[in-house]
């Protein structure tokens, strides 16, 4: 299985979208490139902040660290969510660890022209731990979590595997 240093921006995020899709992620499990909503959220990447480059940690693969340390994000949602928002810190809790004074993240939502600013706090810090912990803690189970009802299942890559019935 995996081990601190393995867990990435997306383990984070599944985990705040849905354990059990962090589950399957974990094992492999892998349908994000048929489904229609991850690929416009690949095209809204691509064309957006084009002059960024992504910056490679390994499990952690962020879009664009500017001069100034900031984490910049790029997001295809609307407006922020909790997942963005952790799969932000984790990413400067990464670069912190490799002795990148990371200063905070900047997410960016191109279809609604926003952008949201967290900084890094002692707080941000003691939260991106935690959460990888609870990622290897639900990685490592077993079985896989229980399923979400059906419509929060909306939208996901993974709901035809977990709803085939």
């Amino acid at each position: 299985m995996i081990g601190p240093e393995d867990v990435g921006g997306v383990h984070v995020k599944y985990l705040y979208h849905c354990r059990r899709q962090l589950w399957l992620y974990a094992r492999g499990v892998r349908p994000e490139h048929l489904n229609a909503s991850v690929q416009l959220g690949e095209a809204v990447h691509e064309t957006s902040y084009t002059r960024s480059s992504p910056v490679d940690l390994g499990a952690a693969k962020l879009d664009h660290l500017d001069g100034a340390a900031w984490v910049h994000e790029i997001k295809s949602s609307s407006k922020p969510s909790k997942a963005d928002e952790a799969q932000a810190m984790h990413y400067c809790y990464r670069l912190r660890v490799v002795g990148v004074a990371a200063q905070g993240a900047i997410l960016h939502y191109p279809k609604t022209r926003r952008t949201k600013r967290l900084p890094y706090t002692a707080q941000a810090a003691e939260q991106a731990r935690a959460d990888i912990a609870v990622v290897l803690d639900v990685v490592s189970a077993s079985a896989s979590p229980p399923l979400l009802t059906r419509p929060a299942c909306r939208g996901c890559s993974y709901i035809d595997y977990c709803w085939n019935e």
